[in-house]
């Protein structure tokens, strides 16, 4: 009887063992989805500023800010929803509603003056909130953060990011692309 007792204690041991172990390895490898959003064309987002540019329309152009409610404050047509939209959709958006008797053929072009800022965590230096430039990867972001501390795994390291409405988290390598808007966490390495 006492052995069997022993067995059954030693079999919860292992299977509570295998669950921290389990808890342990963190993040799982990105999926496919999170890596193919960094080919997708720039979604707009609460935080991008623009520069919208109406031509032969001096009072319209201007640089607005993409609010917290994910829309453009705009002359004329009032607030445009804006997140998610690409910059030609968004151009096509606001021509359409300036079409609608304000403008006969409105030419609306708008560019990205700065994009919204990314997030870096953990074993950095400086942790906190960076400018996005264009074409950074996590390497750049963790030299503008001060670099790495001395107990910092220096592989790889998480990112959550959005894709398509959805929020993910994957484990990355430090040559991976960052996005606008990302949250890197930069992990202790254990040992």
């Amino acid at each position: 009887m006492a052995f069997g007792n022993l067995r059954n204690a030693a079999a919860l041991c292992l299977v509570g063992l295998a669950l921290v172990l389990s808890g342990c390895s963190g993040y799982r490898p990105a999926p496919s989805a999170f890596h193919e959003a960094v080919v997708q064309p720039y979604r707009l987002d609460s935080g991008d500023n623009l520069r919208i540019t109406v031509f032969e329309q001096d009072d319209l152009t201007n640089t607005y800010v993409i609010d917290q409610a994910g829309y453009v404050s705009f002359p004329l047509i009032g607030s445009v929803s804006a997140r998610g939209e690409t910059v030609q959709g968004l151009e096509t958006k606001i021509a359409g509603q300036l079409r609608k008797g304000y403008l006969r053929d409105p030419d609306v072009s708008i560019q990205v003056d700065r994009h919204r800022s990314f997030f870096i965590l953990g074993e950095v230096n400086s942790a906190g909130q960076y400018s996005y430039v264009p074409g950074m990867n996590v390497q750049n972001a963790i030299a503008i953060a001060g670099g790495y501390t001395a107990r910092a795994n220096q592989s790889n390291v998480d990112i959550t990011r959005k894709v398509n409405g959805e929020v993910l988290t994957g484990r990355v390598p430090i040559s991976d692309p960052i996005l606008a808007g990302d949250t890197i966490y930069v992990r202790e390495r254990l040992f």
